[in-house]
């Protein structure tokens, strides 16, 4: 198998978006991060999904910085409920980029992955 990845920066953000959401709905249900073969599940789930690949080193470091993103937005009254944070997706589990909320995580990433 080739795991070279395609992701382009667009498609990394909207990865990167979609393990934050994950990170977020994990530590309303739970009180905690998502477990390592959680973050590997959701992973798997967005690649299969858009028929994109990734290489192992951009998985983890997607992976460690969405817990890092997602920690900037713990503390906000949404980020508590997890059947709000259920309505950041659409139908099959795809992000809902008409949300507001979607769009500030989305921005939140893409501004993480430019600075480093």
């Amino acid at each position: 198998m080739d795991d070279s990845g395609n992701l382009d920066h667009e498609a990394r953000a909207e990865l990167l978006c979609y393990l934050v959401a994950a990170q977020l709905i994990a530590l309303a249900r739970t009180g905690g991060w998502l477990r390592t073969d959680h973050v590997v599940e959701s992973l798997t789930i967005w690649l299969k999904g858009n028929g994109a690949q990734a290489s192992w080193l951009d998985r983890m470091q997607l992976g460690v910085l969405s817990e890092k993103i997602a920690l900037d937005f713990a503390e906000l009254p949404w980020a508590a409920d997890s059947d709000s944070l259920a309505q950041l997706f659409t139908d099959g589990w795809r992000m809902d980029y008409r949300s507001p909320i979607v769009r500030t995580i989305y921005v939140a990433c893409e501004v993480k992955l430019k600075s480093g």
